[in-house]
């Protein structure tokens, strides 16, 4: 498992019906993996699989039901004997002033972004332990490093995304199971369809978009080499950095750069 090499190796990647998820899954295929993708739409994890060359597996799974993962996971292993790594990519982010956000638009955004991780390592890490050796990759965010306007219930779930990678990171130590983060930036994903039904936020960043492609392919590279944590694009990631040294010094920077909702 410390080999870049993707021949052979089980990789569960939940949120997979679309997005970097879905492209993270055709790039897996393509280098020899067997990407099993799991979200909760069957028709477009259908439309996915159909444009994925080499052995894969479909399962339609809701990461709110720890049941239905429990079940999946069972499902899973029941078919390959093993799942070397999981990718928790499913999640969502919905744009709204706080005074304006029922306690529903965080308990729902938590119970996705968060707890659907939660529950997944929960149903695979006993698999790992047994095996001796796998890998965990949590798609957070670098709004899980730093916070801005009407993302208090995103970045919050995204926050505890990465304490508890970090965290379980420290626990899993010496296990031979690793756990990475990959923390991307805004992406040109549908995303946005959810986030910012009405466009203002995406025209306003248009030119910070990062490509999905680019981010796929940063899941990929941490699958292959157990790489603990990447933060992207470049630029982004370097100002994220300089907020969490200086945070005094760099609101007012951060507020006229990112409060764009």
């Amino acid at each position: 498992m410390g080999s870049s090499s993707l021949q052979g190796r089980i990789v569960l990647i939940t949120g997979a019906s679309s997005g970097i998820g879905a492209i993270a899954a055709r790039i897996l295929a393509e280098r020899g993996a067997i990407p099993v993708l799991a979200a909760r739409s069957v028709d477009k994890l259908n439309e996915v699989s159909a444009a994925i060359r080499g052995e894969h597996a479909v399962y339609p799974l809701d990461v709110r039901d720890a049941d239905a993962v429990n079940e999946t996971v069972r499902r899973v292993a029941e078919r390959y004997g093993r799942i070397d790594t999981l990718v928790n990519n499913a999640g969502y982010g919905e744009f709204v002033p706080f005074d304006e956000a029922p306690l529903s638009h965080f308990q729902e955004m938590m119970d996705v972004n968060y707890m659907g991780i939660v529950r997944c390592c929960k149903a695979v890490l006993p698999l790992m332990r047994q095996a001796g050796r796998g890998h965990i990759v949590n798609v957070a965010s670098l709004a899980g490093k730093i916070g801005t306007s009407k993302a208090t219930g995103y970045a919050a779930s995204k926050h505890a995304a990465l304490g508890f990678t970090n965290s379980l990171r420290q626990e899993l130590r010496g296990t031979g199971i690793r756990i990475s983060a990959v923390n991307p930036g805004p992406i040109d994903t549908p995303f946005f369809d959810r986030a910012d039904p009405e466009g203002t936020y995406k025209r306003n960043i248009r030119r910070f978009l990062m490509k999905p492609e680019k981010a796929a392919r940063a899941i990929v590279s941490v699958v292959a080499t157990g790489r603990a944590e990447i933060d992207l694009p470049w630029a982004s990631a370097a100002g994220t950095k300089l907020v969490q040294l200086f945070p005094r010094l760099t609101d007012g920077i951060v507020a006229r750069l990112l409060n764009k909702k």
